[in-house]
């Protein structure tokens, strides 16, 4: 675990959700849709081959140690085998940012995406990807039912009332609170550690000595924070802010900005936590992980208000120039073992249950508690801030008043 960690750190440069899920300077999200999505004709799903083999390789954007073929660590590979039976070549494209992934993606040439849910819901809308018909892909009913109809990839883009699934889940995890257990014995119980001035239980002000995440979307944790604490908002999804509730979760923000010593972006995180006093902040189980392997005085919790969480989807292009090979890499992609050595390699939880089983050799059969997995129903996951509120209003702040009034924030 502690030598695949240093192998990633180097380059796990997920800005900005991930956004990108992660500190510095948040990249500037292309806004999704800036009003209520207008029904469009879905493109047709690509034909799915019955068996055999594809168009000879399969070019794929992807977030670093999503695909591996043994180069990183001889032992994590499942792409070789995928090659040797199938024919297809797999070649991939390291996106740094969901910002990225949404330009790579709409350049064209790509057949594959694993996006988070920042990105999919504009990769949908913007007509970007295709839906996939899931009849073709024979493991789909492996995969969570939980995640199966997932909100950030499953749409309605007709607007006859019949959802497509625009994706296959990947892998998620959820925004834990990481924090020192020499500071504090005990968990703590809220996000109000990192939120509210305060005392720590070191007798210490958490002033200076907490961080939070760099990307706009954390606007939603701000907001998941009110929801629970400050119930007149009205808040339901933190990702559907009214005026009111936007100025709310801005204002919760600016406060928070006197406490915070920086913003984190990837990885690199838990120098902080070694070397710059940081005792508290949002972070993911890889972090966690990492700091366990070293020995650090470390632990997470999901706190009492719920977290905001990442769930990526691998989506195929509209207009897919290999996709008889995307189909059986669709198929690949949920084998247990395979969502069981990228949860591991990766630090994330599986979008297969099976996978929790030890059917991985490096997941073993304790690697979902340890990246998450049970803390599913606790987590509000990520998806693209647009004007429809769900509720049959279209007054809900868009996503690129989100970068604009974020980026403000991180500029005082």
């Amino acid at each position: 675990m502690k030598s695949k960690y240093f192998v990633l750190l180097t380059v796990f440069a997920v800005v900005s959700i991930v956004l990108a899920a992660c500190g510095g300077t948040p990249a500037t999200e292309k806004p999704a849709a800036t009003q209520a999505p207008v029904a469009t004709e879905a493109p047709a799903a690509t034909e799915a081959p019955a068996a055999g083999l594809g168009e000879g390789e399969v070019n794929i954007v992807a977030w670093t140690g999503y695909i591996e073929r043994g180069e990183s660590d001889p032992t994590v590979d499942w792409v070789t085998g995928f090659e040797k039976d199938t024919g297809c070549k797999v070649n991939v494209t390291i996106a740094g940012t969901s910002d990225e992934m949404v330009t790579l993606m709409t350049s064209g040439g790509f057949d594959l995406v694993t996006a988070s849910g920042d990105a999919s819901l504009r990769l949908i809308y913007g007509g970007t990807v295709q839906a996939v018909d899931v009849t073709k892909i024979p493991s789909w009913d492996k995969v969570d039912p939980r995640m199966q109809n997932g909100i950030w990839h499953t749409v309605d883009t007709n607007g006859d009332g019949t959802a497509e699934h625009y994706g296959v889940p990947y892998q998620w995890g959820p925004n834990v609170l990481m924090y020192n257990t020499d500071v504090f014995p005990e968990a703590p119980k809220s996000w109000n550690v990192v939120f509210e001035e305060q005392n720590l239980p070191d007798g210490k002000s958490n002033k200076g000595r907490v961080e939070a995440y760099a990307g706009p979307i954390y606007l939603a944790d701000a907001a998941l924070y009110l929801k629970y604490n400050k119930p007149e908002l009205g808040i339901e999804d933190p990702y559907e802010l009214t005026e009111e509730q936007f100025a709310a979760a801005l204002d919760l923000l600016r406060q928070q900005r006197e406490l915070v010593s920086k913003y984190w972006a990837d990885a690199s995180q838990t120098d902080d936590f070694k070397n710059e006093g940081v005792v508290a902040s949002t972070s993911w189980p890889y972090q966690v992980n990492l700091l366990k392997a070293d020995s650090f005085p470390i632990g997470s919790v999901v706190p009492q208000e719920g977290a905001t969480g990442w769930a990526d989807t691998t989506m195929m292009s509209a207009t897919a120039p290999h996709p008889k090979c995307a189909y059986l890499w669709l198929e690949h992609s949920i084998d247990p073992k395979v969502q069981g050595d990228v949860a591991y390699w990766f630090g994330s939880a599986p979008a297969v249950p099976a996978a929790c089983e030890g059917v991985s050799e490096l997941f073993g059969s304790e690697g979902c508690k340890a990246n998450g997995f049970d803390t599913f129903d606790q987590i509000h996951f990520w998806k693209t801030p647009i004007a429809d509120c769900g509720n049959g209003q279209t007054n809900c702040v868009t996503y690129d008043r989100w970068t604009e009034e974020f980026t403000a924030i991180l500029g005082q």
